[in-house]
């Protein structure tokens, strides 16, 4: 007679998964993975960076080699070895604020922005991390171009009436503001991405905003020009980094406080829509 033994089996269990928890550390360290995993990151940044040495070197050799003329442009003639080397600021910020918007518009353009917010719920960290993140790489970028730009540039205009140096009164405030202003711009292009989800639109109005509303205002009449036009923000950011200032624009002081202004309103827009619509 032959026995059945019976062997209990082992209950059977589903393996544990670790559990992740959501901060804001790692979310950073993610918007900070994907920035510098895209081509387009290393290929904007530097066209940004050469775009604010080069045409700064470019401004202080024309002036080198005008300086002494009869036929040199009186504003031109009284620039200094600062406003020179930051020519190369309005094309920068081009470069720069395009590249923040497609920080954000992009992902929405791919489908990404799903699996984001999927792994952020709250949405609202994704967007302070992707501002946080890129306005501290345009605020390094920008700062960097800004010193080698006036280094290289003051060297050029040496022995002229432009020629300046670090230890001049003024000069270290302003290379660092137009640092900070295209830090800013970054941020501002983040939050329009954001804000429209469509590249083409954030560098539309991006554009707009910095370039084509300026030159509108100044075919206002003048008693207009001076109510409207410091304000604008292109105008008070730019403020911030002038060696010089008049009547007719804002103390670096101030003029930082509206551009901070202006960059709070894109960001609370893009916000409330992150928060409020579908994606």
């Amino acid at each position: 007679m032959s026995t059945l033994t019976e062997t209990a089996e082992e209950p059977r269990t589903a393996p544990v998964r670790p559990a992740y928890r959501v901060t804001g550390r790692r979310v950073l360290a993610s918007e900070w993975a994907k920035l510098w995993s895209l081509r387009s990151t290393w290929i904007t940044l530097g066209l940004g960076l050469l775009f604010l040495v080069a045409f700064g070197l470019i401004a202080a050799t024309r002036y080198k080699s005008e300086i002494g003329s009869t036929h040199i442009d009186r504003d031109f003639a009284a620039s200094t070895a600062v406003s020179l080397s930051l020519f190369g600021t309005n094309f920068a910020q081009l470069a720069l604020g395009v590249l923040g918007v497609l920080v954000t518009a992009g992902e929405y353009s791919t489908g990404m922005i799903r699996s984001t917010l999927a792994a952020v719920p709250r949405r609202l960290p994704v967007l302070w991390s992707k501002a946080a993140v890129f306005g501290l790489v345009a605020l390094v970028v920008g700062t960097l171009g800004a010193f080698v730009a006036f280094l290289l540039g003051s060297g050029i205009v040496s022995g002229t009436p432009a020629a300046m140096s670090l230890s001049h009164a003024g000069v270290p405030r302003s290379l660092l503001g137009a640092g900070l202003y295209l830090g800013l711009v970054g941020v501002i292009g983040v939050a329009l991405g954001a804000l429209l989800r469509s590249v083409a639109g954030g560098i539309s109005v991006l554009v707009t905003a910095l370039m084509l509303i300026p030159g509108l205002v100044s075919l206002l009449p003048s008693s207009w020009q001076s109510d409207i036009s410091p304000y604008l923000p292109s105008n008070a950011g730019q403020s911030t980094f002038a060696l010089t200032h008049d009547s007719t624009s804002l103390s670096p002081g101030a003029g930082l406080l509206v551009f901070l202004c202006w960059t709070a309103l894109a960001l609370g827009g893009a916000a409330y829509r992150l928060t409020r619509t579908d994606v």
